[in-house]
């Protein structure tokens, strides 16, 4: 179990910084938007604080979790638990439904951090970054890393999720979470093409608009055909992608660049005036 788990976050490790890499370097050889937020003074405030926090998050999450996702799937294939198997699905088939069942299960949970009050005062830091490059997709507060933890495993032991689906999930997810909020340079009908199938960097900074119908749509992750099926699709933002203000209209500046800033925003005032 122990190396079990050494070999699961040396995986993670080895392809996040990868996937990071890959995207910083293609983020600066060719920038989809050139924005004051992203260059400078501006974006090294930016990179140590969605850098930092990511750190900070992945520490306490193997304190909290050590095992993370991977560990409730060990464990309900211990104890025999999950609807898979139950019904008996064979291996293959129950892998391919488990990443479909979990990225719709992450999608919920991101609608929901937009409609429930306590959930948002958490998630608003994300859509504080007044920026959007690929450490955007990292900006998460350590209160959310937990409960969307705790939410995967609880339908990773539901489902009976393999062990195997779970980390290749867990892997996807955080490369595509770096890859759709990177600043990287598309070629439109490429991206007409890959919105079908995975959600683009175009899509995604939609739900990054400071106007509040925008903010409220694209939720993906993943798979795009969530927010086709359930009517939260917008497919370009309302002002175009060179003239849109990312991020929260009453969080503006240099202070949400800020780590004390950002991870004490839950405690302040909720305010919704966008």
């Amino acid at each position: 179990m122990e190396n079990l788990m050494l070999s699961e976050a040396a995986i993670r490790l080895l392809a996040f910084a990868v996937i990071f890499a890959a995207m910083a370097a293609y983020e600066l050889w060719s920038p989809r938007l050139e924005r004051d937020e992203m260059a400078g003074a501006w974006k090294t405030r930016r990179w140590v604080t969605n850098l930092s926090l990511v750190l900070i998050s992945s520490a306490i999450l193997r304190v909290v979790f050590p095992a993370a996702a991977v560990g409730a799937g060990l464990w309900a294939e211990a104890e025999g638990w999950g609807l898979f198997r139950y019904f008996g699905l064979n291996a293959v088939l129950a892998g391919a439904l488990s990443f479909v069942l979990l990225d719709f299960a992450v999608w919920l949970e991101h609608v929901a951090s937009h409609k429930i009050p306590l959930l948002w005062r958490i998630h608003r830091m994300h859509h504080a970054d007044n920026g959007f490059d690929v450490t955007t997709g990292l900006r998460f507060h350590p209160f959310e890393i937990l409960i969307s933890m705790l939410w995967k495993a609880a339908v990773v032991v539901a489902l009976g999720a393999p062990v195997l689906a779970v980390l290749v999930f867990e892997i996807v997810l955080n490369g595509t979470s770096m890859f759709n909020h990177s600043n990287i340079n598309i070629p439109r009908p490429v991206d007409r093409f890959l919105r079908l199938i995975l959600v683009t960097p175009d899509m995604h900074r939609v739900h990054h608009s400071s106007i509040r119908g925008e903010t409220d749509s694209n939720y993906g992750f993943n798979f795009p055909f969530w927010d086709r099926l359930f009517r939260t699709y917008v497919g370009q933002p309302r002002r175009g992608h060179r003239d849109m203000e990312i991020g929260l209209r009453q969080y503006r500046g240099a202070g949400t660049t800020k780590l004390l800033w950002a991870l004490v925003l839950p405690f302040l005032a909720n305010r919704r005036d966008q």
